[in-house]
């Protein structure tokens, strides 16, 4: 960000004095003024503390710190991204613990200090913008100042004698500049000690920029604003031929702003009809997905035609201003659960999270209700679960698969029994078992019950306790994130006309060129052609040369003056 840099405004202030009018104005930017300390008043510092909040040190300052107070977001786990990360940092540093959550380090960009930042800098970029928008307003409706007495002074400068009239070469330079796209116009004499001129500028759209560069900032910080105060985020994990409905009590997770209503969810419902994933089998890159796309079929309100869809990675299903992404994949085994009697108690596919991306997948089986033991008692049963689609078979290395296709697929079990402490009315994680309450069922060895199977394979519990059936269809499931961000359009139009206007404040040069014709002691007419910038460049003064050689097919230089006629010159070429 470039609000207006110290030494070209300490330059445009000697030009100023210099060049008068001619020198003034080539910038928006407010003047600093050095206040007087012994007769500041109150309303004295608070117009020196405005100038200082609104210049540009203070307000690199400002970004500077904002910069710096996103990282902790990065770094430290976040409340509203997840909980349950930072419980566990808690858990493990007990010192730094509570000193980040009394630094509101847990929530960053709703903490105290960082929201003082973003306000400080936003009312910085409004106390500069609005001076410096009226001020380039009527540089705009204003016009060219006339010629400086002494053009010599200028950084570009030029000089010839022609035997033009002095208005034929200030109407060939008009046409000429107006052709160049410069805002021109003759200025005539303002008395006996000067004479006529066209004066000319270009580069406004330098100004512009700026304040284009400037007021985006402001876009994009309210579009951030907006989109975290309004936004909705939930995620939600479905299995082949299951569906979803955009109401609250359908999601796994869900977050919001604080000023988001969940009555404005979007009505709209998508089914899963099939996952298609398919890996590079081969080279280098083994295992890195080349299809990966969940097919669906949606629906708009609540009695919406059925649409057909396919969600791809960076490519979401977009509905009533709600966005639809696929982030995850993984595999639902089917198990049957038999009690000593042979009667199903359970049977259903079981989502397991992978933990690589080969799709090793761990998670648990609960049987809370319908099971008795060998007595006839109610009991409940659990299994810690671990899911390899691709085995590189037993005793060629551990339980990881080698595969993210399930080409030779294994599920490993391992069993409990008692109390799942399901009916405590704590909330559980669904993909891990709590055996505290539990205890193991025995193989003959007395040690835990383990057993690994391939589909259509069953575990026999001990002492007729019942089986385990580890079934052959095998089921995909996808995660989706669905996402309401009412201010992510205006982000980007935000940024793409910060890029923009920053491009033009950089590239685009604020100058300003003068044309003089006056006759001399000879009658010859003395042509002078000067320019200046607001800040020094080389290209200035090719510019002017070109100008100049334009000019001159227009107003040729006059043969050269008879050696014994002395002539006075006003400048000379530089």
């Amino acid at each position: 960000m470039s609000k207006t840099e110290a030494p070209e405004e300490q330059n445009e202030q000697s030009e100023q004095s210099e060049l008068g009018a001619a020198g003034a104005q080539l910038s928006t930017a407010p003047k600093e003024e050095t206040p007087h300390l012994p007769s500041l008043g109150v309303i004295g510092w608070a117009r020196w503390f405005w100038r200082q909040l609104t210049s540009m040190r203070v307000a690199l300052i400002l970004l500077l710190l904002l910069s710096l107070g996103a990282i902790p977001g990065s770094l430290i786990p976040q409340n509203n991204v997840d909980e349950l990360k930072v419980q566990d940092f808690m858990d493990r540093h007990t010192t730094l613990g509570p000193i980040y959550e009394k630094l509101q380090l847990f929530d960053v960009y709703s903490s105290v200090w960082f929201s003082a930042i973003y306000i400080l800098l936003f009312v910085s970029l409004i106390g500069c913008i609005v001076p410096r928008t009226w001020q380039f307003v009527g540089q705009l409706r204003g016009r060219p100042p006339g010629a400086p007495r002494k053009l010599t002074r200028l950084p570009a400068y030029t000089t010839w004698r022609t035997e033009a009239e002095p208005e034929q070469v200030h109407e060939a330079a008009l046409a000429m500049l107006k052709e160049r796209r410069f805002r021109s116009h003759t200025v005539p004499a303002a008395g006996s000690g000067s004479s006529g001129s066209v004066a000319a500028e270009k580069g406004y759209l330098r100004e512009a920029g700026n304040l284009i560069f400037h007021i985006s900032l402001i876009v994009m910080l309210i579009a951030f604003a907006a989109g975290q105060l309004f936004k909705s985020e939930g995620g939600k994990l479905i299995m082949e031929g299951d569906g979803f409905s955009n109401t609250l009590s359908q999601y796994d997770d869900f977050k919001s702003g604080s000023l988001f209503d969940t009555e404005e969810l979007a009505p709209f419902s998508f089914r899963l009809d099939d996952f298609e994933g398919t890996y590079e089998k081969s080279g280098p890159n083994r295992g890195t997905p080349r299809t990966y796309r969940a097919k669906v079929s949606y629906s708009e309100g609540a009695d919406g035609p059925e649409k057909k869809k396919t969600i791809e990675v960076n490519k979401p299903l977009e509905i009533d201003g709600s966005k639809v992404y696929l982030i995850g994949h993984g595999y639902a085994p089917k198990v049957t659960v038999r009690d000593g009697k042979g009667k199903v108690v359970y049977s259903a596919s079981v989502p397991l999270l992978p933990i690589d991306q080969n799709g090793t997948a761990t998670g648990a089986i609960k049987v809370m209700d319908g099971y008795r033991d060998k007595d006839g008692k109610p009991d409940q049963l659990g299994f810690n679960a671990f899911f390899v689609p691709t085995f590189a078979g037993a005793g060629k290395g551990q339980m990881f698969s080698q595969f993210p296709a399930p080409e030779y697929p294994v599920l490993a079990l391992s069993a409990y029994h008692g109390s799942l402490g399901v009916n405590a009315g704590v909330p559980q994680n669904v993909y891990q078992l709590d055996t505290r309450k539990m205890q193991k069922f025995k193989d003959k060895n007395g040690d835990l019950l383990k057993q690994r199977m391939r589909p259509g394979e069953t575990m026999k519990l001990p002492n007729g306790a019942g089986s385990v059936t580890y079934e052959k269809e095998l089921k995909e499931w996808a995660t989706f994130q669905i996402s309401q961000e009412p201010g992510s359009v205006w982000a980007l139009v935000g940024a793409v006309a910060a890029i923009v206007g920053l491009a033009g404040s950089l590239f685009i040069q604020r100058r300003r060129v003068w044309v003089r014709a006056v006759k001399g002691a000879d009658g010859v007419t003395v042509v002078e052609m000067a320019g200046l910038g607001r800040s020094e460049s080389a290209k200035l003064p090719e510019e002017l040369a070109d100008l100049a050689a334009h000019l001159h097919e227009k107003a040729p230089s006059a043969p050269d003056p008879d050696p014994d006629v002395v002539v006075p010159a006003e400048g000379a070429e530089k």
